[in-house]
């Protein structure tokens, strides 16, 4: 098994959780042609047509892209251990929470992804601003429905938590830090305590660092090519 990804997409993230979890065996790729580089992705198309990260290859050679649907593959595939609750309403707000991930918090960080890419002298700051608040009302929606026993929902990790931690990396600390916008979390408690929470859980732990890591050496890739290209 393959996972073509890239460790500073939030969307593989929720992959490697069910696969660190659940202890598969997969090979882990990065895919030509993603972060701070002039690389093409025709190879890569060649294995995703649609050309975005993750796509999970099985053994014999059939390939699955989208991380959600990956993730409903690797749970009926491999259901020891489960992410998912069995209690049929909280597995409902597990996939809600993915979901306003996916519809909501990441469309919201769209236009700061945009001006992450431009020279500093081209940042439009009140737009920039603007975002940062379109962000802030977004994660209020993980806001009102997370939970409180230190897990997105109920009391071990499931699905959701690999969805919300990447984009927690990316909303309270790279945005702020990038463009010294204010932390969102600062006015939403109860996902603040989700952050801290979520953090001890080693599995959970291991996810954050890993994006940590990855945007600080796209960060570092991306400064590399704007001083070669003056």
């Amino acid at each position: 098994m393959k996972l073509f990804q890239t460790y500073d997409s939030p969307f593989p993230t929720r992959v490697r959780l069910l696969l660190y979890a659940k202890g598969i065996d997969a090979e882990i790729i990065r895919p030509p042609g993603f972060g701070a580089t002039a690389e093409s992705k025709a190879e890569y198309l060649n294995v995703n047509p649609i050309g975005r990260v993750p796509a999970l290859v099985l053994d014999d050679g059939r390939v699955l892209p989208e991380s959600e649907v990956i993730c409903e593959y690797l749970e009926d595939a491999y259901p020891t251990p489960s992410l998912r609750p069995t209690d049929p309403w909280e597995r409902a707000r597990m996939r809600l929470l993915s979901r306003i991930c996916d519809f909501y918090v990441v469309m919201a960080m769209v236009p700061l992804f945009n001006f992450a890419g431009r020279s500093r002298r081209h940042w439009e700051m009140q737009a920039i601003y603007d975002a940062s608040g379109k962000v802030a009302e977004a994660l209020a929606y993980l806001e009102t429905f997370i939970g409180s026993d230190g897990y997105a929902v109920g009391g071990a990790l499931t699905q959701a938590d690999g969805a919300i931690a990447p984009q927690l990396v990316l909303a309270s600390e790279w945005i702020p830090a990038l463009f010294g916008t204010p932390d969102p979390l600062a006015s939403l408690p109860k996902l603040a305590a989700y952050w801290v929470a979520i953090q001890k859980d080693p599995i959970a732990s291991r996810l954050i660092e890993e994006t940590r890591e990855a945007i600080a050496q796209q960060q570092a890739a991306a400064r590399e090519m704007a001083k070669q290209a003056v």
